[in-house]
């Protein structure tokens, strides 16, 4: 949604209404698109690791190669790096190819260590986008603790839930919609940090979703507000004036006791 202004949005702080200061919109952005890939044993089932590659094919073609940078990186127990944001175009489909479905999940262990990779990339709006099946078994890290990382350096996560057909009966699903199977953790995980979680299952298209989520990266608004004076979390919510919208946003942010320190 283009033309949008300060009166167009309200900001909650721990549940108080704060004055918006200002609000600037940021369009046509550069991106750094961390593609993060389960390739554990359970996404070798009901064709879920094909979906993946296809949403993650399909992906790769709708940004723009001379300003857009991409990384391919695939986990089960362990975190590999396929391709790195500075790999040439050639190498991105080979990379795909040599995943195989094997080994347990760490999930919410690899998106910790994804985000602080696109998180360094500062100059270009960085997201991780997780291609998963939504099923984590090793992990060390809990949902919340990933959620609170992402929101430190500001990156947003993007789930993209690879279903069987029999567990995705639903019409074809967007970014935000109900409808659908849906993970708790995943969905709190997208949405604390700003993302979005999306189900799809063979023979259904990806591209409504990947376009959506390309467009989202690129154009944002900048929202300004007076921070309260408390030191520690302080969950926020940015809501728009017309309900028709939805907004996406980071879940909060962290006050400390040196001046100035706000996140």
């Amino acid at each position: 949604m283009r033309g949008l202004s300060r009166d167009d949005f309200s900001v909650l702080d721990h549940g108080r209404v704060r004055d918006v200061l200002e609000v600037r919109p940021e369009a046509d952005a550069s991106i750094s698109l961390a593609i993060l890939i389960d390739g554990s044993g359970s996404m070798g089932l009901a064709s879920k690791l094909d979906v993946a590659r296809d949403t993650a094919t399909r992906l790769f073609a709708v940004l723009d190669e001379r300003r857009d940078e991409v990384a391919l990186i695939s986990f089960d127990t362990e975190l590999r790096v396929l391709r790195g944001f500075e790999d040439g175009a050639s190498s991105f489909a080979e990379s795909l190819a040599g995943i195989e479905a094997f080994g347990s999940t760490s999930l919410y262990d690899a998106v910790a260590t994804t985000a602080r990779l696109a998180g360094a990339r500062s100059d270009r709006r960085a997201a991780v986008i997780v291609l998963t099946d939504g099923l984590d078994t090793t992990s060390r890290l809990s949902a919340a603790e990933v959620s609170g990382l992402a929101n430190e350096i500001a990156v947003p996560v993007y789930v993209v839930v690879s279903a069987s057909p029999l567990d995705d009966p639903s019409a074809e699903i967007g970014l935000g919609d109900e409808a659908g199977p849906r993970s708790g953790d995943l969905d709190d995980l997208a949405r604390w940090t700003g993302g979005g979680l999306v189900v799809l299952s063979r023979g259904r298209s990806p591209d409504p979703a990947v376009r959506g989520l390309v467009a989202e990266l690129r154009h944002r608004y900048l929202i300004a507000f007076e921070a309260s004076g408390p030191i520690g979390w302080h969950p926020i919510e940015v809501r728009a004036r017309d309900r028709r919208l939805t907004v996406r946003a980071r879940g909060g942010y962290m006050v400390s006791a040196t001046p100035g320190a706000e996140q």
